[in-house]
């Protein structure tokens, strides 16, 4: 991107980032409702301590920080930039004020601003990747606003509604079919043509076996004739990790489901609403997906199968329901003319893959190499963007990765086979 651009696209992200913020009380902003949650005031000033730390600091001559303690604050898990506040008690921190993150966004954007339009074509060349990468990081943290938000409301007696949504037609969902994959050789991974993360690189080949993927994501009727075949209390469908995880949690249904008295319903960012049959089943773990899948008699994808299919059906995010759609909930799928739905957008895609380096993997080096590189040890990857995921920030090669009972993202799964069945 040139100058003009990329200043436009940060900007843009900026503004995002507060607009989600803009339905929410003062007091929202500093709730932790657990430990995986951050307050939204957190990040709104962790994202800015990016810009400030890895870049103002990096490349404005004699910098000094607006404030020193900042820096200790909104750091998060870069170890290499020095002491941070732990991630479980980011609620405590009831200064610096809400006001007065907002304004250190409003005096580093005008800093970032300035730094790009008088840098030298030399120091451009060095500063632009840097603030693509952050804007990419802030659009994460977007994403995590939506579910930390839908979290915090959660929690709240008073049931409260950050937006008011149209509840679902009620209309029914494609049928489930598979769509046959032979085996073949294909290129796994991003290219250089654009921007991807280090854990999508090197792109390499690999060889899958035949295969079929299911048409559609599973649907929360479907996900319902599972808990009534007693599901939740088999323990022969269940990893052993999971089956503990079940007696430990006392889970019975995806989380935000509670029965009220014959039906479910579910909390959404809408308020408490009646779960809809023909909408993808979302906040599931990867236990409970892959339980699904052993009682369905099925299997969850690899992620080289689920790249392989976004890729032969040239699957792309410019349809979808993403965080520009401001639906802030999985809909239901329809037919269009492609043979897979909702690859892209709805739900994050639980695969059957752990997170671990292609090979010839290169980790960043610096601080940033603590982005992505440490975490690759006893988590799962996830495929295709969710409804809060921005539409610019996905692709197919995007891997997403969480522990295996992690689900207060908006986490589903679709199945597979090793047959070539239709």
């Amino acid at each position: 991107m040139n100058r003009d651009e990329l200043t436009s696209k940060f900007s843009t992200v900026r503004v995002m980032t507060e607009e989600i913020c803009r339905p929410l009380q003062t007091e929202d902003y500093v709730i932790q409702s657990m430990t995986d949650v951050s307050p939204p005031k957190w990040h709104l000033g962790h994202t800015t301590w990016f810009f400030e730390r890895v870049i103002l600091q990096e490349f404005t001559p004699s910098y000094k920080p607006l404030n020193d303690q900042y820096y200790f604050i909104f750091n998060s898990y870069y170890q290499s930039f020095g002491d941070r506040v732990a991630r479980d008690i980011r609620g405590t921190l009831s200064r610096p004020t809400v006001e007065e993150v907002y304004r250190y966004r409003d005096a580093i954007n005008k800093r970032v601003i300035d730094l790009l339009g008088a840098a030298d074509d030399k120091m451009y060349q060095k500063i632009a990747p840097l603030v693509e990468l952050g804007l990419h990081h802030e659009q994460q943290h977007q994403e995590l606003l939506v579910t930390d938000i839908k979290h915090i409301l959660s929690m709240n007696p008073l049931r409260p509604t950050y937006k008011a949504r149209k509840t679902s037609a009620g209309g029914r969902e494609p049928a489930q079919s598979f769509v046959a994959f032979d085996e073949q050789v294909f290129c796994l991974g991003a290219d250089q043509n654009g921007f991807s993360w280090d854990n999508e690189r090197p792109q390499h080949k690999v060889f899958v076996n035949k295969f079929s993927l299911m048409n559609r994501p599973v649907t929360n009727g479907e996900y319902m004739e599972f808990m009534n075949d007693g599901g939740y209390t088999n323990p022969l469908l269940w990893l052993s990790d999971g089956w503990d995880t079940v007696g430990s949690q006392q889970w019975n249904a995806p989380l935000y489901w509670e029965k009220v008295k014959d039906s479910w319903q579910v909390m959404t960012l809408g308020g408490l609403q009646p779960v809809e049959p023909a909408e993808p089943v979302t906040h599931v773990s990867y236990y409970e997906a892959n339980a699904f899948a052993r009682w369905a008699g099925k299997r969850l994808p690899t992620e080289s199968e689920w790249e392989l299919a976004a890729k032969v059906h040239q699957v792309s995010a410019d349809k979808g329901n993403f965080l520009d759609e401001r639906a802030f909930h999985p809909v239901a799928a329809v037919k269009n003319n492609g043979p897979l739905l909702q690859m892209m957008g709805d739900v994050w895609e639980w695969t059957g893959s752990s997170y671990l380096p292609y090979p010839g993997y290169q980790q960043e080096r610096g601080p940033l190499g603590e982005y992505n590189g440490k975490f690759m040890s006893n988590q799962m990857v996830l495929r295709g963007g969710s409804c809060a995921t921005p539409r610019n920030h996905i692709r197919s090669t995007y891997r997403n990765f969480f522990q295996c009972d992690k689900r207060w993202q908006f986490t589903g799964f679709r199945l597979a086979s090793d047959t070539n069945e239709r």
